[in-house]
């Protein structure tokens, strides 16, 4: 059987870390200037790619982020 998950404990240990949440932030301002570039409607049901992540140096330049389906993560988010 399936263990619950614990999401309190989660964000305490990680989600909640300042560098965490510094990353999260860098995240949202990039799908924030994507939606400024090309409007809502053009990123409805898509993502935001970092061509270069964050974690590896990457910016959120215009020049590093790209417009992509869903289906191109490596991951899937319950659909």
């Amino acid at each position: 059987m399936a263990r619950i998950r614990d999401y309190k404990h989660e964000y305490e240990s990680y989600h909640g870390r300042p560098e965490q949440i510094k990353k999260r932030a860098k995240r949202v301002m990039a799908r924030r200037d994507m939606e400024d570039s090309y409007g809502k409607a053009a990123l409805a049901g898509k993502d935001v790619h970092h061509k270069k992540p964050l974690r590896n140096g990457g910016s959120n330049g215009k020049g590093n982020l790209a417009i992509t389906s869903r289906s191109h993560r490596g991951w899937n988010r319950g659909k």
